[in-house]
């Protein structure tokens, strides 16, 4: 008799959009045969947060009884419920109130550590994180227009994952924030590119932002990949496998091989600290896409209506530029503390030409965007150049702090259970 397998399902979320994008994710799992699959069960795992875009509870937790029957269950992870998992792993002796801090404290890192704690205490086998802006459809451009293509994302996570110990899926749509730049005499093809190196990273780099720029910001996706179905090992780059969040899968089957997300506070990039924890890992690339809608500009996908040409995204209103400054300065803060892990031997070297090329280059962006803001990136990466020695150190110690919590989980001391709400309506763990 087969065992049945327990796949979480993890959101981490902060958007009032979560219920339509988990509507279209169910429908998806039905349509593929997971829902009626007798060896599949899904458990739905949601850490939202209310600060974020001054939502209710009820934004994440009010899911349709008629969708809820399609699940097994459904846990939702807030602020309250994480400190209650706090006070009983300080009351336990496993951590003390300071380490908690590491793990747990706030943003998208805190969040996805919280999602994988609950997976491995409600005993899933595998957990697959999805994002609230990213849809289950592969688009491709095709004799001048999109094509669009359903995927079966939980399907190939879940096929893969009983061979990895990590899955990681492709994404297109609007990747990153950047948006469409016309070039002129404020800001030269050339100055773009010397800001755009001094802010990148081993995922974001000129050659890839400058073929997506073609295309109006948009990333499509590889008729190959979608045709071909091929699964390829990830490679280590700069001591580290690059994964991304999102259309990411995890094999908790042994929580000791698991390490926490990561970093420091602030900045964003916990999903590229995961990747330098994982060099050892087997980590696959898998053939199944996410269309990510990063302007959240595209709500109505979730209705069925496909458009034939996806338009760019122009710097030409207030929202699409603070987005993009936002993610400058997330990006920028967390450079200083991945080059000092990945790139130790040349860190003062590179940290000075990313320090000559902001000064150069930050000017034209402020003016080009006319938006003087843009001129804190350079402090904010002067601060954490300043602090990346403290934020290593923190870093090694999360992996320290959360090995304690994940040889409590999987001791004899800790009974690892899994409550079923009844299927009246989304009823928490």
């Amino acid at each position: 008799m087969n065992k049945k397998i327990k796949v979480g399902i993890g959101f981490a979320t902060g958007r009032k959009t979560f219920l339509k994008v988990l509507r279209s994710y169910i429908h998806n799992w039905e349509e593929s045969g997971l829902v009626d699959d007798a060896n599949i069960s899904l458990n739905l795992f949601v850490a939202y947060d209310l600060s974020y875009n001054k939502t209710a509870r009820k934004d994440y937790t009010n899911i349709h009884p008629e969708l809820f029957k399609r699940i097994d269950s459904a846990k939702f992870i807030s602020k309250y419920s994480t400190c209650k998992d706090i006070d009983n792993l300080c009351d336990e002796g496993v951590i003390s109130r300071e380490d908690a801090k590491l793990i747990f404290s706030k943003g998208y890192a805190s969040q996805r550590n919280a999602i994988i704690y609950n997976a491995v205490k409600h005993g899933m086998d595998y957990l697959i994180f999805l994002d609230d802006d990213e849809y289950p459809v592969a688009v491709t451009n095709t004799r001048n227009h999109t094509i669009w293509s359903g995927q079966h994302v939980l399907d190939v996570h879940i096929e893969n994952l009983k061979k990895a110990d990590i899955t990681h899926g492709y994404h297109c749509g609007y990747i990153s924030p950047i948006p469409y730049i016309k070039y002129n005499e404020i800001l030269r093809e050339e100055d773009f590119k010397e800001f755009i190196t001094a802010i990148s990273n081993d995922i974001l780099s000129w050659e890839k932002i400058s073929e997506v720029a073609k295309n109006g910001g948009v990333t499509y996706g590889d008729i190959g990949v979608l045709i071909n179905k091929e699964v390829r090992q990830v490679e280590k780059i700069n001591s580290a496998k690059f994964i991304s969040g999102a259309n990411l899968g995890i094999n908790l089957s042994n929580p000791a091989r698991l390490y926490p997300f990561y970093n420091p506070r602030g900045a964003r990039g916990e999903d590229t600290f995961l990747s330098t924890c994982i060099t050892d890992r087997k980590v696959l690339k898998v053939p199944c896409y996410t269309f990510h809608d990063g302007f959240s500009t595209y709500h109505h996908l979730l209705e069925g209506v496909l458009p034939i040409n996806l338009k760019f995204i122009s710097a030409d209103n207030e929202q699409i530029i603070n987005r993009f400054y936002k993610a400058c300065i997330g990006w920028i803060r967390y450079k200083p503390l991945l080059l000092y892990i990945t790139q130790r031997e040349s860190y003062d070297y590179d940290i000075t030409q990313i320090r000559r090329k902001l000064t150069n280059v930050l000017p034209k962006i402020c003016d080009y965007f006319n938006k003087p803001d843009f001129a804190n990136i350079l402090t904010e990466f002067d601060k954490y150049d300043e602090n990346v020695v403290k934020h290593f150190e923190e870093y090694n110690m999360s992996k320290k702090v959360w090995k304690k919590i994940m040889r409590y989980l999987d001791s004899d001391k800790y009974v690892h259970y899994l409550y079923k709400p009844t299927k009246e309506a989304a009823i928490p763990f």
